[in-house]
C-alpha cells in the first residue's frame, strides 16, 4: 500500500512540475534557473546524508544514482546559464 502513495505523490509532482514550468515567460528561465541550482545543491546534501545513513545496499546504490543526477542537474543549469549571460555580453 505505501508504494502506492509513494507513486502517487511521484506523479501528481510531475504533473504539478510540468504545468509550471511550462507556464514560465522565457524572460524568467534565467532567474528561475539560478534559483534551481540552489536547490539542486541542497537536494545533493539531502542525497548525500540519506546515503550515507542508509544501511542496504540498494538504498546505497540509488542514493548514489541520486547525487549523480543532482550533480548533473547543478552542472548542466550553470552550463545554460553561463551560455545566456554570453549572449548578453557586448563584443567589445
Amino acid at each position: 500500500m505505501n508504494i502506492w502513495i509513494l507513486l502517487g505523490v511521484f506523479v501528481a509532482a510531475t504533473l504539478i512540475g510540468y504545468k509550471l514550468i511550462s507556464d514560465v515567460p522565457s524572460l524568467l528561465h534565467t532567474p528561475l534557473m539560478s534559483g534551481m541550482n540552489a536547490l539542486s545543491g541542497v537536494t545533493v546534501l539531502g542525497a548525500i546524508v540519506a546515503t550515507a545513513a542508509s544501511v542496504v545496499l540498494s538504498s546505497k546504490v540509488l542514493g548514489c544514482l541520486a547525487i549523480v543526477l543532482a550533480m548533473v542537474n547543478i552542472a548542466g543549469g550553470f552550463l545554460v546559464t553561463d551560455k545566456m549571460l554570453r549572449m548578453f555580453k557586448s563584443g567589445r
